[in-house]
């Protein structure tokens, strides 16, 4: 699986781009603003999209959804707690597969009530969950610090550290990292109790 990641407009959002190489089936990942950029790769690796998913609802990350339709013809995947128009809905263990990739879906609330993670090819993408060295705020509608606590402590710290982590957000010092790297230098990572971690992050 080939990763296209691609840094658009002015809140230094990740779209993503991710390619089945054997097929060159792919799918979009939270498509906002600088489309052009995402058409320029889609028509010269010769891709067919066949999903852009969206790792939540904000709209910095569904901004460009039914422009990239139209262009692609592709279905919108969004999790059942969306409320954004989509096609197709996800639950938690849920499967994506283009060409022959799959990624599983991992519900991970607390930024927002319909946050996932999709985990594949060894790789993470956490939308606005877990950024390199930080995480996704909790003050905006549907937001929870103790929602965020679970999903870090309890589902993405179980994960194997050596996931590559794609985050949301280019917000930290590098665009990637790895789980084990998170977990060692992450603030938001080092082990504390829940009420500890909503005084800091709430």
């Amino acid at each position: 699986m080939k990763v296209h990641q691609i840094q658009v407009g002015g809140m230094q959002n990740f779209s993503y781009i991710l390619e089945d190489e054997e097929t060159e089936e792919a799918i979009i990942i939270d498509p906002s603003w600088d489309l052009e950029n995402i058409e320029q790769i889609i028509k010269r690796n010769d891709l067919k999209v066949k999903y852009i998913v969206n790792t939540h609802h904000h709209f910095d990350h569904t901004l460009g959804n039914e422009a990239m339709t139209k262009l692609t013809g592709a279905k919108i995947i969004q999790h059942e707690a969306s409320e954004l128009k989509h096609d197709l809905t996800v639950t938690d263990g849920d499967k994506i597969t283009f060409g022959d990739s799959e990624l599983s879906i991992i519900h991970t609330p607390g930024h927002s009530k319909d946050g996932i993670c999709l985990v594949g090819d060894a790789k993470i993408f956490s939308g606005d969950t877990l950024f390199v060295g930080n995480c996704g705020r909790v003050d905006l509608p549907g937001g929870s610090s103790k929602e965020l606590y679970h999903s870090l402590f309890e589902i993405i710290s179980n994960l194997d550290d050596n996931l590559v982590l794609y985050p949301g957000h280019n917000y930290g010092p590098t665009p990637t990292s790895t789980l084990r790297k998170e977990k060692a230098t992450n603030f938001v990572m080092q082990k504390r109790t829940e009420q500890e971690f909503t005084a800091i992050i709430g």
